[in-house]
């Protein structure tokens, strides 16, 4: 065999075996693909093409343009309801990152019983907003809650009537928010904590700094990242509350906790409104979209900075 000669190696034939190990995988797949096109971005896409309709009771395609979104933003409900989004996803965002940053603080000082103590600050996070929304019910509840129970041991003027009260109803909505997001919130920022390199801590120790120092100039800074993605996270929860607020409160008193995504619903399935419930909906994705895109591109560049 001469050297110009080539060799001809002989294509091995593909079995049965490795033809379901190409094509198995897609097949069982497909399935889960159609359901999420047609049921998530079909619908989606579906919902938006209704905002630009005069639709009421049953879907019409008649296109008005931008009518229903002109009629939402004049509706002083909706105005009312986005304010109270306004204050419940401040105070909620705020106060989660406070408190869940002071509890993962408490347990990277490695004290005894952590692991516990981290799971009862975690257990709240297992219950769905429907139970969380339901036990807060009961206990700001004036009549059985917190005002009857001091009141029964001999605290006669004690009152806390804000789940009635309109002035201050949206503050229960947070309380309740706020402690069933907080032990998230400290498990994503003890994990940040734990994963500061500690000879830069044993530097700054050796440089004399105090223990308050180094968190405040050294390790809370450089928790940027973990800020942000709590931020994000928390954002899109305060914007899809809808099933923490109709438990707690139905919304009420009144309006005063009226948030954009019970208005979505009832102006979809009990006003017969469906172009306008539309338009809300449209809206709210595009809250949510506003936050989640930073958040992607942000995770992107990290990635490719590290490469």
């Amino acid at each position: 065999m001469t050297s110009n000669q080539s060799v001809r190696i002989p294509k091995k034939r593909r079995g049965l075996g490795d033809v379901l190990e190409t094509w198995l995988p897609k097949i069982v797949m497909s399935p889960s693909l159609v359901l999420t096109v047609v049921f998530i971005y079909g619908f989606i896409i579906w919902t938006s093409v209704l905002s630009f309709t005069k639709s009421r009771m049953l879907p019409q395609y008649e296109f008005v343009g931008f009518d229903q979104y002109v009629k939402l933003f004049q509706n002083d409900r909706w105005m009312d309801a986005l304010q109270n989004l306004a204050v419940f996803g401040i105070l909620f965002i705020a106060i989660c990152l406070v408190l869940g940053l002071f509890l993962a603080i408490l347990l990277d000082q490695k004290i005894r019983g952590e692991g516990f103590i981290r799971t009862i600050y975690l257990y709240p996070m297992a219950l769905s907003f429907i139970v969380t929304g339901t036990v807060w019910k009961w206990i700001l509840n004036p009549s059985v809650g917190l005002e009857n129970f001091f009141q029964s041991i001999g605290f006669e003027n004690f009152e806390f009537d804000w789940l009635v009260n309109p002035d201050k109803a949206i503050y229960t909505v947070v309380i309740a928010g706020v402690w069933q997001s907080s032990g998230f919130v400290m498990a994503l920022f003890l994990a940040g904590l734990r994963s500061v390199d500690e000879s830069i801590i044993k530097a700054a120790q050796i440089d004399g700094a105090s223990l308050s120092t180094i968190y405040i100039r050294i390790i809370i800074p450089s928790l940027g990242p973990v800020f942000f993605s709590a931020v994000i996270m928390l954002a899109h929860i305060a914007i899809k509350s809808f099933d923490l607020v109709m438990a707690l409160t139905g919304g009420g008193p009144g309006n005063s906790t009226d948030v954009p995504a019970i208005f979505m619903y009832q102006f979809s399935f009990t006003r017969s409104r469906i172009g306008m419930g539309a338009a809300s909906a449209v809206v709210m994705l595009m809250g949510i979209i506003s936050i989640l895109v930073p958040f992607l591109y942000s995770q992107l560049r990290s990635k490719k900075d590290e490469y």
